[in-house]
């Protein structure tokens, strides 16, 4: 996190910091010292995939992380991302709860093929309406690049290591309307120790890049300027954003 915040200092950007509660619950005065300077939204409880739970254990996963983290930092938490991009296209009941559980704007969407969900028929990336049932929620998906049949996702955790720096800076200048970048702490540790019991394309996913990943978002921030979830909720012109209906 020192890293992080020297990063983003020496880069003036702001940002938007999605905590898993029990980290807040663990680390509280970091969480703090967070929400001093930049937004809080929340990543759930305890990092569960949406699938692999009950709509009642989803909603008490996301509602207990969001009374904890007001609870610690006085403010009200209006974000979400749940962990995983894990709301797939059998559970759009997801974004109900998310909404019921008093959440403005959601980033959650992924909306390409993954590993532990994606909804590859939500359209391009940009901000939307989702509109399910009587629920109607704001969306910032992930952003994607289009290589002919597939869409291909740059601009956060594996990702951005992955990808050489040269093909991000060209893809994203080609995203003129919206970008949206993200990072885990771990991504930019090149020191975290290795789990060796893990399997080979997991090891591979999870340790890619590591060593020039922090370089490569120092010179991201540099080339591009970005905002934090909430001044870009602002700025966006929500009466002209397409909705997008999820079934």
């Amino acid at each position: 996190m020192e890293r992080i915040f020297r990063i983003l200092d020496d880069t003036h950007t702001s940002a938007t910091f999605f905590i898993i509660g029990w980290i807040a619950k663990t680390y509280p005065d970091l969480v703090k010292r967070i929400a001093e300077k930049y937004e809080i939204g929340s990543h759930t409880m305890n990092h569960q995939l949406v699938w692999e739970q009950s709509r009642s254990e989803f909603r008490e996963d996301v509602s207990s992380s969001i009374k904890l983290l007001e609870d610690i930092t006085g403010k009200p938490v209006k974000y979400f991302r749940v962990p995983g991009f894990s709301i797939r296209e059998s559970e759009p009941w997801a974004f109900d709860i998310i909404k019921e559980c008093g959440i403005e704007v959601d980033c959650s969407v992924f909306p390409a093929h993954h590993s532990h969900g994606g909804l590859p028929s939500y359209g391009k990336a940009m901000p939307s309406i989702i509109k399910h049932g009587n629920t109607t929620l704001k969306e910032f998906p992930i952003s994607i690049k289009q290589l002919g049949n597939h869409n291909l996702v740059y601009t956060g955790g594996g990702y951005f290591r992955l990808c050489p720096y040269f093909l991000i800076k060209y893809w994203a200048k080609q995203q003129e309307d919206y970008l949206l970048l993200y990072i885990h702490p771990r991504d930019l540790d090149a020191g975290q120790p290795m789990i060796k019991e893990l399997p080979l394309l997991r090891k591979f996913k999870s340790y890619v890049g590591l060593k020039g990943a922090e370089q490569k978002l120092r010179q991201m921030l540099t080339d591009f300027q970005f905002i934090d979830i909430g001044t870009a909720n602002s700025k966006t012109d929500w009466d002209k954003a397409p909705i997008v209906t999820i079934q």
